[in-house]
């Protein structure tokens, strides 16, 4: 004899399966539904430049409003979504140098392929071919104008992008042997330099206010022998708040204004810092913790002019430990009608614990710091932004047998020499 549920047990069941049923709805439709932007979304933060009659424009999406456009979290999967137009308006055609920009680009379909497990399966097909048809393209014909996206890692505060426009070869020397007289003096080769920030309410250079440093005063304009003098009489070191122990030394000085230095740095692969707050001092201790990286660590305070650092910078490697930092204080002079910038750089091989931190934890440094100022000047003579470089006294002399030591108590040994670099 057929058993017989009792029919509150059907009904049970049956409110179970449809639940079951919305569950699932609901899990396929998490990812929004793309709401394409207007490119660029905000062409007060899109940056141009043009060559003849090249020009292009660059802006790099940000989270939210990649999720927007391409209906995913592009961000929280590692990746970036950088935008350029390309108006071509010579008789030429280029080609657009895509590693040049980004040597680890993602391919339209690489980048769906890492997003494929958060979207719906029913839509990825179409997140693929829309990815693909929204890529720039490489071949740029001439009187045209092309626009698109390029695919690549996610970097937190901002990048350089290094746009290079490469002539067509063959055309370029079918039309040269055709009539050896008609040279047009383009270059073979166009680069157009962007430095674009992203901020995101916690970086020290969305506070940085240049004009407000040294409001009210009348700031020497410096020639060469007196900004010589003046950085020789610089302290010797960074302090404490209070001024009364010395910390890492003041080893470098940089001449440019602020627009121009930080754009060289950029493209030099220096990366913006966050502020300590206590957002960003739980992200610090988690990546302590876990050794994960955090590229964009705030860096701790110390002390020039009677104040803390007006902005940092660090190349940082794959766990937090490790890093290059540079903390840079703007100067009460200038030279030949640029700002002058003093810092400090050197590089972080560990971390200890510490109770005189408010993150309880602190880097130890590579007692070699000439090293690292070094490394600094080769970077921005590869990236091609020294104009000018040389050396001063006043920094702190020390030997590896009589070392001195930061307010870390770690040990460090100089030649007593700043690095000043002129930006080109």
């Amino acid at each position: 004899m057929p058993h017989r549920r009792p029919c509150t047990t059907v009904v049970r069941d049956a409110a179970l399966a449809a639940t079951a049923v919305l569950l699932l709805a609901a899990c396929t439709t998490l990812a929004p539904a793309p709401e394409p932007l207007s490119m660029p979304p905000d062409p007060q933060v899109a940056q141009s430049r043009a060559i003849g009659e090249v020009a292009v424009t660059a802006t790099i999406l940000t989270d939210d409003q990649a999720r927007q456009h391409f209906g995913i979290d592009l961000g929280s999967h590692g990746l970036q979504a950088v935008w350029l137009s390309v108006r071509n308006g010579s008789p030429f055609r280029f080609w657009f140098l895509k590693g040049a920009l980004e040597p680890d680009f993602y391919s339209a379909d690489e980048a769906a392929s890492v997003l494929r497990d958060h979207a719906p399966s029913e839509t990825f097909e179409r997140m693929r071919q829309e990815m693909r048809d929204q890529s720039m393209r490489l071949m740029l014909p001439s009187r045209t104008i092309s626009d698109g996206f390029i695919y690549v890692p996610r970097a937190e505060g901002g990048r350089y992008l290094d746009v290079r426009l490469m002539r067509d070869v063959y055309e370029a020397d079918s039309a040269m042997r055709a009539n050896p007289l008609s040279a047009d003096g383009l270059p073979r080769e166009l680069r157009f330099g962007f430095a674009l920030r992203l901020p995101d309410g916690e970086f020290d250079y969305e506070r940085m206010d240049t004009e407000r440093t040294y409001a009210g005063r009348e700031l020497p304009d410096l020639d060469l022998e007196q900004l010589r003098a003046a950085l020789e009489q610089l302290p010797c070191c960074t302090t404490d708040a209070a001024g009364t122990r010395n910390g890492d030394p003041l080893n470098v000085a940089i001449v440019a204004d602020a627009p121009q230095m930080l754009a060289a740095l950029s493209r030099s692969d220096w990366s913006f810092t966050h502020r300590i707050s206590a957002k960003t001092i739980a992200r610090e201790l988690g990546a302590v913790l876990s050794g994960d990286a955090y590229p964009v660590a705030p860096v701790s305070s110390l002390y020039v002019f009677g104040r803390s650092h007006d902005i940092a910078l660090q190349r940082a490697r794959h766990a937090l430990a490790l890093r290059n930092h540079m903390r840079l204080w703007l100067a009460p002079f200038r030279h030949q009608g640029r700002q002058v910038w003093v810092g400090q750089v050197s590089r972080d091989i560990g971390i200890k614990l510490t109770t005189t931190s408010v993150t309880l934890a602190t880097h130890v440094i590579d007692p070699q710091v000439d090293t690292t100022r070094e490394y600094l000047l080769h970077g921005l003579m590869a990236s091609g932004h020294v104009a000018r470089f040389g050396f001063v006294r006043g920094g702190a002399l020390s030997t590896p047998p009589q070392p001195r030591r930061n307010l870390g108590n770690d040990p460090y040994y100089s030649d007593g020499l700043r690095l000043v670099v002129v930006v080109a």
